[in-house]
């Protein structure tokens, strides 16, 4: 009988420790209320309602009358981009958004694709939705989603959309054809902005799988860079069982081990000890230079935002000149850090001013850089590596494109240790970090191998193979 007892207390024992293992490796999914005032006892409208983004005269007299207003100071001489987004150059880029940026032809261009609105947690969340305009016989679209970051926009993927919705008609391959979603997070653009503190990386990638669930997408991919990187990794923690494949072009550790502590001491010297490859030396090292400081001339905006964001948006949401100098000087550094000794900060050597002004534009009109702003202190404010997310592994199948002008290069050994399960990682040969905005075209190669791949596992393991 006592042997009874305790074998049954002993395997009790083991059933409770594995499932509570299993249970900790998910992400619990929030049911968060991020609008106004208490959270209603009726039932939330799941209508989903489509959008188009509209201007009035009024919204472009005010701001023709706030840049011929505007205030330069005189740069240093021979400054260039070093302090900062160069004022003689500002000017150019003032001048042509006054005289010669057509932002209403712009509209055209961001109401080409569908975008829609619904409410999720009592947040209006807005979002690009786009199909393929034709599908061989007998094939399906596979659900893609994908995340911006900041200070980007949905409009960073206007240019690899088509790529990936119709690639034939781009001379690539046909054989993965996507349905394509990029939703604003909320806080940004046209998604409205919580009402509430504490609304994260993880609240937002909640929001965005109940939104993939409302549009009918039960097995979907996720791609992203940036914040967009965090909220898919976030979902790919909530739901493993419903992301297929999780594809990042910015992967960022956020908990150093002792290995990796050491590998940025020898691995300059000994690569192979610390499963770093050639191209990995060439990108991290001299360390001091290529990593502990450019992070140190790269996250002066980042600790502002971390900590007193509203201070600085409240300039910015005043002044679209000073927005514009914000936002558009990380598309500078974050494309190319050399960029910063051009008078002209290289802006125009991989965009044009219609469209750098274009994603300048929807924070203007939305008034969204404050809450914009927030989401780093949301995120970051509590300190790095004391969240739950930090902690988790993730198991689904990771891609990771990784492009050589990022802003700090991530090693696959360093990021196989939270994603346990990478079936591709690629360097680059070219571009930073906006890599849709960028690269579209080597971004979207890279996604159509990537869940290739990870559709010929899934058939290998239906197969019994």
């Amino acid at each position: 009988m006592f042997l009874e007892i305790f074998l049954t207390l002993a395997l009790g024992t083991i059933v409770y420790l594995f499932l509570s293992r299993r249970k900790e490796e998910t992400l619990p999914i929030e049911e968060g209320w991020w609008g106004k005032g208490q959270k209603p006892d009726s039932e939330e409208d799941t209508t989903v309602h489509p959008f188009k983004v509209e201007t009035t005269e009024a919204e472009l007299n005010d701001l023709f009358r706030r840049l011929d207003q505007a205030r330069f100071t005189e740069p240093l001489e021979n400054s260039c981009f070093q302090y900062g987004f160069n004022s003689i150059y500002l000017r150019k880029v003032v001048s042509y958004w006054r005289n010669q940026f057509n932002w209403k032809k712009q509209v055209e261009v961001l109401n080409k694709f569908p975008q829609f609105k619904t409410k999720i947690e009592g947040l209006e969340v807005h979002f690009v939705h786009v199909k393929p305009p034709s599908l061989p016989e007998g094939r399906s679209a596979k659900p893609l989603l994908m995340v911006h970051g900041w200070p980007g926009s949905v409009y960073e993927f206007y240019k690899i959309i088509p790529l990936l919705t119709d690639p034939t008609s781009y001379g690539l391959s046909d054989e993965h054809i996507f349905e394509v979603i990029c939703p604003s997070i909320p806080g940004y653009g046209f998604s409205e902005a919580s009402h509430k503190k504490g609304f994260n990386s993880v609240s937002a990638a909640c929001i965005f799988y109940k939104l993939m669930l409302r549009l009918g997408f039960h097995e979907f991919y996720a791609q992203g860079g940036d914040w967009g990187w965090l909220i898919c990794t976030n979902l790919a923690q909530i739901a493993p069982s419903h992301v297929k494949g999780l594809h990042l072009n910015m992967v960022s550790v956020t908990s150093m081990r002792f290995t990796q502590m050491l590998s940025i001491l020898l691995g300059r010297y000994f690569p192979g000890l610390f499963g770093f490859q050639d191209e990995d030396v060439r990108r991290m090292f001299p360390f001091l230079k290529k990593g502990l400081f450019r992070i140190l001339m790269e996250s002066g905006y980042a600790h502002i935002q971390a900590t007193k964001p509203d201070t600085v948006g409240c300039g910015l949401n005043d002044s679209p000149v000073g927005l514009a100098a914000y936002i558009l000087e990380k598309f500078s550094t974050w494309t190319d850090i050399e960029f910063q000794k051009q008078e002209d900060g290289g802006l125009e050597r991989k965009h044009s001013l219609d469209d750098l002004l274009t994603n300048v534009m929807l924070y203007w009109v939305s008034g969204c850089i404050v809450s914009s702003m927030r989401f780093y202190k949301e995120n970051i404010g509590k300190g790095i590596g004391t969240q739950k997310h930090e902690k988790l592994p993730v198991r689904v199948p990771t891609g990771i494109a990784s492009f050589p002008n990022e802003i700090l290069h991530t090693p696959q050994s360093w990021a196989q240790k939270k994603y346990i399960n990478i079936i591709s990682f690629h360097f680059m040969p070219r571009g930073g970090h906006f890599a849709a905005f960028e690269e579209p075209e080597l971004l979207a190669t890279d996604i159509q191998q990537f869940v290739g791949k990870v559709e010929k596992e899934e058939l290998g393991k239906k197969n019994g193979k």
